[in-house]
C-alpha cells in the first residue's frame, strides 16, 4: 500500500499533537487524504499551504487506511495567489468545490491538468476569469454534469448562442429563446471560450450559470450538501 507522484494541496488541518491530515489531488489517484508527520510545525507548515504542488508519498498498512504522506514541494503558489483577495478568493472557491464534488481515489487527469494551469495563472498574475469558468464547467463534466454549447438546442444553429435552459443545460439562440429569455441562463461569451476579453459583468454572469447546475443538479446528487461557503464569497466580489 504504496504510491508516490505530485499532488496539489487542497486542504490542511491540525491532526493530535504535531501532525496534519492533508488532503491533495493528483492525477493518477484522484483525491487523496493522508496524515503529515509534523505537519503543523515549523518546517512543514508553510509548505502545507492550498494551492501549492508537492510531490507526495503515501503508506498505509492497509489500502483503506488513512495512511500517512511524505511531502516535498515543488511548485509554491500560495504566497503569490494570498497577495491578490480576488484571486485568494478564487482558489479557496476551486479547492472548497474540488473537496466537495469529487470522489475520493478516482482520477481525473484532465481535471487535474486544468486545476495546475489555472493555479498557475492566478500565482503568476495571468488572466483568470475565463479559465476559472473553464474548471467549473470540466468540474460538472468530470462529475456526469456537462454542459452542452455546440449548438441552439431549439434551432440547432452554432452561432448566436446567449442563453442556456435550466433545465437541460444546452445553448439557446436569441431567436431560439423567443419569450421565454427571460426564464433562461446568460451565456456570455467568456463561459464560451475560456480565452476571450476578461469583463467583469461576464464572469458574474457565468459564475451565475454554472452555479446553478452546481447547486442544482450537482449539489443534490451528493445528498443536497450546500454548496461552500467559499465559493458564494467568490460569486460576492462580482456582484
Amino acid at each position: 500500500m504504496d504510491w508516490a507522484g505530485d499532488g496539489i494541496l487542497l486542504a490542511a488541518r491540525p491532526h493530535g499533537e504535531n501532525g496534519a491530515i492533508i488532503e491533495v489531488f493528483t492525477a493518477a489517484q484522484g483525491l487523496h487524504k493522508g496524515v503529515v508527520r509534523g505537519g503543523t510545525g515549523r518546517k512543514l507548515a508553510p509548505i502545507l499551504q492550498p494551492g501549492n504542488t508537492l510531490a507526495v508519498n503515501w503508506r498505509a498498512r492497509l489500502d483503506d487506511h488513512l495512511g500517512h504522506f511524505t511531502v516535498e514541494p515543488l511548485r509554491a503558489r500560495a504566497s503569490a495567489i494570498m497577495g491578490d483577495a480576488e484571486r485568494l478568493s478564487a482558489l479557496n472557491a476551486l479547492c472548497a468545490l474540488a473537496i466537495f464534488a469529487l470522489p475520493e481515489r478516482d482520477p481525473h487527469p484532465r481535471l487535474h491538468a486544468l486545476t495546475l494551469h489555472l493555479l498557475d495563472r492566478l500565482a503568476e498574475g495571468d488572466p483568470w476569469f475565463g479559465p476559472y469558468l473553464l474548471w467549473e464547467r470540466l468540474l460538472l463534466e468530470e462529475t456526469g454534469y456537462g454542459l452542452d454549447f455546440s449548438e441552439c438546442a431549439v434551432t440547432g444553429q452554432i452561432e448566436g448562442l446567449a442563453y442556456v435552459s435550466p433545465r437541460t443545460g444546452r445553448a439557446v439562440t436569441r431567436e431560439g429563446a423567443g419569450e421565454y429569455a427571460d426564464r433562461l441562463l446568460p451565456l456570455p461569451r467568456l463561459l464560451l471560450d475560456a480565452s476571450a476579453p476578461e469583463s467583469r459583468g461576464e464572469m458574474a454572469k457565468g459564475l451565475v450559470t454554472t452555479g446553478h447546475f452546481l447547486r442544482e443538479v450537482l449539489a443534490p446528487a451528493l445528498g443536497h450538501k450546500p454548496l461552500p461557503e467559499a465559493r458564494a464569497r467568490l460569486v460576492k466580489r462580482f456582484d
